[in-house]
């Protein structure tokens, strides 16, 4: 999305700030059933934040803004947030198969297919040359009961600026002193019980992990290129290689 240009909109950067949420119902499927979700029933008595992007799939929104979301979802818990909402201009199929692909299990996504939640915060932006369409803007927001508190535009200039809509922004918003948990991530295989012991010691602590599956997300080739180690399991932590589950197990202890 690098070469996405933009029209002559003027972005507002905090028209929303103070101001209730539109009333909206969302077309979402649950399982095979159609479910009418509305702005109540996600917003109505909690404290919510709301991102959006201009569309599920699409590079800068697959590699960064969802994932860093589902990545400090408990850190967003800790810190008085209810729930955690990916929202974009895409039918409630793609947004569902988006989540899925993604892992994305800390985030609730909701179809915006209309445009019309998106429209009535002024958000709507056309990315026609694109053959897109009508679009969101990207950008994220912190919700109070129906209303935004505070709201996180990204600048109106060309391409797909991701500048302040990211989840550390809005976390350093949120509570300046938040600790955030370290990134954890293990490459394993299929049948490896090192790689089961490895896992089952992560998930005692609570620490979240990234698995990376040999023969599905990489290859012995990457594991040595990586780590300069031919064995699983390989375990990182902030991209510092702790070894394997006997190394995980001293580096845990010594916490």
């Amino acid at each position: 999305m690098s070469n996405e240009t933009v029209s002559n909109q003027d972005f507002p950067t905090a028209s929303m700030q103070g101001q209730a949420i539109p009333n909206v119902t969302f077309r979402t499927r649950d399982g095979d059933e159609w479910a009418d979700v509305t702005t109540d029933e996600l917003f109505k008595g909690k404290t919510v934040v709301l991102f959006s992007l201009p569309g599920a799939f699409t590079p800068t929104c697959s590699s960064t803004h969802l994932p860093r979301y589902n990545e400090l979802a408990s850190t967003f818990e800790k810190n008085g947030v209810d729930s955690i909402i990916c929202m974009s201009v895409n039918d409630t199929f793609v947004m569902n198969a988006w989540k899925q692909d993604q892992e994305a299990s800390n985030i609730t996504v909701i179809p915006d297919g209309n445009g019309e939640f998106t429209d009535g915060i002024s958000m709507l932006v056309g990315k026609e040359d694109l053959g897109f369409g009508k679009r969101s803007w990207r950008y994220s927001m912190l919700v109070k009961d129906g209303v935004v508190e505070k709201m996180f535009v990204e600048p109106n200039k060309p391409g797909d600026p991701f500048e302040v809509s990211d989840a550390d922004t809005m976390l350093e918003y949120i509570n300046p002193e938040a600790v955030k948990p370290q990134s954890v991530a293990i490459i394993t295989k299929p049948g490896c019980p090192y790689c089961a012991k490895a896992k089952t010691l992560l998930k005692i602590k609570g620490i979240a992990f990234e698995e990376i599956v040999l023969g599905k997300d990489a290859t012995s080739v990457s594991v040595k290129a990586i780590s300069g180690k031919a064995t699983v399991p390989q375990v990182f932590f902030d991209g510092v290689n702790i070894g394997g589950s006997d190394d995980l197990e001293k580096y845990l202890q010594d916490q």
